[in-house]
């Protein structure tokens, strides 16, 4: 069921806030998940058991300090747990099912409350009194070019809503200042009498327009990226790419697909005895340090480019400003095209390569 849930005095989060303590209340879960503003202005995930401190929620917020689903895997990969209510975008319900598909996060005890993104920025792009007005004013004019660019990852995303969730908080197509759309099911929609049952309005047609502008931006970036890593000029290509790489471990850090819980790179084999060093110089005339960088960055691909979501942490994170994201994601586009797989959905669908068919690879003979 669809319904419409009004919004008294112009005050959208409020009404948003309003939906959520009658959620905590309910008998569906013990805690809520869900972007929360600190007394400093910041806002990062909080697990909220008093609805009162709800006052404090701002799931408007456009600002994306973590991948929340990398939390939430940590609070639900293991017994015992509590029902957890989870308040996330797109790029997040997307690799938390992608997680639970890895068997490092479970979805039985939580229910998924998706809200519509129409981008963020990056944390501290914008101070914290412009925060909750730059994102009603993305909703209300998703389209037009703003005032702060996204980031990166925003621009060119394709996928700003996520319709599988258990609960929809609908903004596109929306005159915030007055209502706003919440698809769930029917017997919830009445045991938490949120508003009448709505009408289909113009939201399809605003993330029509949405998906359209981004896809354009994503090939753009994806036609730049690519000419850049198949390059065949010497020291080109990915190693130029990488070339400013520290190896901080920082995009692997916040990357909610990278999960493994002992790392080649963080163990003994890439503590090399000191005497190596001057070896490999001694060799090559000159050694590039720190080491290992690109067989990092290739040895990640290899693991996760299949159930990249493309949310852009790791390029957020980068303190030498390498477009990580954009390296990923066009490798993620090409591997997932491969296996004719979107990630992110149907959490009951197996990953390919763990997942054997008889007739696959057929087209490529026997």
């Amino acid at each position: 069921m669809k319904v419409f849930v009004p919004v008294e005095n112009g005050n959208t989060l409020e009404a948003v806030q309003g939906i959520l303590r009658k959620l905590l209340e309910s008998d569906l879960m013990d805690g809520l998940m869900v972007p929360m503003r600190g007394p400093a202005g910041t806002v990062t995930p909080a697990l909220v058991t008093d609805p009162a401190l709800l006052a404090q929620a701002d799931p408007l917020a456009p600002v994306f300090p973590v991948n929340s689903a990398r939390v939430l895997g940590w609070m639900t990969q293991r017994e015992p747990r509590g029902r957890i209510g989870a308040v996330m975008c797109s790029c997040e319900m997307r690799a938390m099912v992608e997680l639970v598909k890895l068997k490092q996060a479970c979805l039985d005890c939580v229910t998924l409350i998706s809200v519509d993104c129409a981008g963020t920025y990056g944390v501290g792009e914008l101070g914290n009194s412009e925060i909750r007005k730059s994102g009603l004013e993305l909703f209300n004019d998703p389209i037009s070019n703003i005032q702060y660019p996204l980031r990166d990852a925003c621009q060119m995303c394709e996928r700003p809503t996520y319709d599988e969730a258990h609960i929809v908080l609908e903004f596109f197509g929306n005159d915030l200042s007055q209502s706003f759309t919440v698809s769930l099911p029917d017997e919830l929609a009445e045991k938490l009498d949120l508003g009448e049952p709505a009408e289909p309005n113009g939201r399809a047609e605003v993330v029509e327009k949405l998906v359209a502008q981004r896809t354009q931006r994503r090939d753009e970036v994806f036609a730049e990226i690519r000419g850049r890593m198949h390059t065949g000029a010497p020291g080109a290509g990915l190693e130029e790419i990488f070339a400013a790489c520290i190896r901080c471990h920082n995009c692997m850090t916040v990357c909610p697909i990278c999960y493994c819980k002992t790392c080649l790179f963080k163990g003994p084999v890439y503590d090399h005895e000191p005497i190596q060093y001057m070896g490999w110089a001694e060799r090559k005339g000159a050694l590039r340090l720190p080491t290992d960088t690109m067989i990092f960055h290739l040895t990640r691909m290899n693991h996760m480019a299949l159930s990249c979501v493309g949310c852009g942490m790791c390029t957020s994170v980068c303190p030498a400003d390498i477009p990580v994201g954009r390296v990923f994601r066009a490798v993620g586009d090409s591997v997932q095209a491969v296996f004719d797989y979107a990630p992110g959905f149907n959490p009951e669908k197996q990953l390919p390569l763990v997942a054997f068919e008889e007739d696959e690879w057929l087209e490529v003979g026997k």
